[in-house]
This record gives structure tokens, C-alpha cells and sequence, in this order.
């Protein structure tokens, strides 16, 4: 669950920030409240679209090697049991155990599910940390669309004088939490995550808001 939680932090912080300052950067450029809405509502289906994309071809990818990782151990299993017995057994001496017990752990842990014991010490695989590419590239949109959303809804309540500074706000403070909810999942202390992502989000939208000024007619 913590993986999937910052993940999701750092999806929703790339929508609110990409989204946010991509709408700063269109209204700075003097654009009509129509314009700045369909950039705002393209950058989030774009986005989120990208994103789940990103993430399916990636975990994907990762899939396929975890299956054929787990053709090969089967295939090894049955041409060389005894030589995998002592692989295994390998592991657990690293671990701690001695040679003796290392080896009868490795014969009943392999008795009782050998494909199992290997893909868990061995390859490092579950089924709780197993590919799933649907349920990544999911969640991958549901967090971008989330973080996306605030700016745009800010860019539609705020006047259209101000909408610049009504989207940069709300943006620097989702940026805000995110930060210290992406911290406190990862267990770290949460003033200095926040100041940073906060600092690079404003960075951010001065410069995109700079480009809007610069090339706005």
C-alpha cells in the first residue's frame, strides 16, 4: 500500500504542477477565459492519457520479464532439482543459517512449494509486489487527473484578470500537501519535502507564466 500511495502523491503532484503552470502560462499570454479552460482541460486529458500509458507499456514490460523469469526457474526445477536445492540453500547461508539447516530449510521449503521459495528468495517476486499493468496505468490517471483537476477549477472560478494568480495559489498549495503527505508516506520528516516541491512549482510557473508574457498578443 505505501508503494501505491506515493505513487499516486507523485501522480497527482505531476497533474497539479504540469496542469497548473501550463494554465498560467496560457493566461499570462492575455488568452480568453474559453482558451485557458480547453488548454486547462487538454493538459489534464493529455495528461492523464500519457501517463496511463507511460505506465502500462512500463509495467508491462516488467511483467513479461517477471514470466519469463518464472519459465526459466520452472524449467530449471525440473532439469536440475538438486543443483536449485543448493542455490536456495546458498541464500539462506548469506542470510545467517549455517550450512546444515540452511539446506534442510531449502529441502522443505521447496517440498512444500519450490516454485514459490525460488520466485520469493531468489527473484525477489509475490503476489503482493507482482505487474499488474491495467491496475498501474489506473491509478497512474486517477492520480494525474486529481492533481490536474484543482488548477482547472480554480482557472473556471477565478475572474479572468486573475486567474494567473488564482491557479498559481491553489496549485502551490496542493504542491504544499502533497509534499508533506508524500513525505509522511515515506517516513520522512515533512517541512523539507514540502519547501522543496513547493519551490520547484513556483519555479515553474514563473517561467511558463514569463513565456505566456513574452509571446502573449
Amino acid at each position: 500500500k505505501l508503494g501505491w500511495l506515493r505513487a499516486a502523491v507523485l501522480g497527482a503532484n505531476d497533474g497539479t504542477l504540469s496542469t497548473g503552470s501550463l494554465i498560467v502560462g496560457v493566461a499570462s499570454s492575455h488568452a480568453t477565459r474559453g482558451s485557458i479552460l480547453v488548454a486547462g482541460l487538454s493538459a489534464l486529458v493529455a495528461g492523464a492519457l500519457s501517463m496511463a500509458a507511460g505506465e502500462y507499456v512500463s509495467v508491462s514490460s516488467q511483467a513479461d520479464s517477471e514470466h519469463a523469469d518464472i519459465a526459466r526457474e520452472k524449467q530449471e526445477l525440473v532439469t536440475d532439482w538438486e543443483g536449485e536445492v543448493t542455490e536456495l540453500a546458498g541464500i539462506y547461508q548469506k542470510r545467517g543459517l549455517d550450512k546444515d539447516l540452511s539446506r534442510k530449510v531449502a529441502v522443505a521449503l521447496m517440498k512444500h512449494d519450490a516454485l514459490g521459495a525460488h520466485a520469493r528468495d531468489e527473484l525477489g517476486l509475490s503476489e503482493a509486489t507482482a505487474a499488474r499493468p491495467i491496475q498501474a496505468a489506473f491509478a497512474s490517471a486517477t492520480a494525474f487527473s486529481s492533481g490536474a483537476l484543482l488548477p482547472v477549477l480554480a482557472a473556471v472560478l477565478t475572474p479572468v484578470a486573475w486567474v494567473s494568480w488564482g491557479v498559481s495559489l491553489t496549485s502551490v498549495v496542493v504542491l504544499a500537501v502533497l509534499g508533506v503527505v508524500g513525505a509522511i508516506a515515506g517516513g520522512a520528516a515533512p517541512l523539507r519535502p514540502a519547501l522543496r516541491v513547493t519551490f520547484w512549482g513556483i519555479v515553474a510557473m514563473i517561467v511558463t507564466g514569463g513565456i505566456g508574457r513574452l509571446f502573449g498578443v
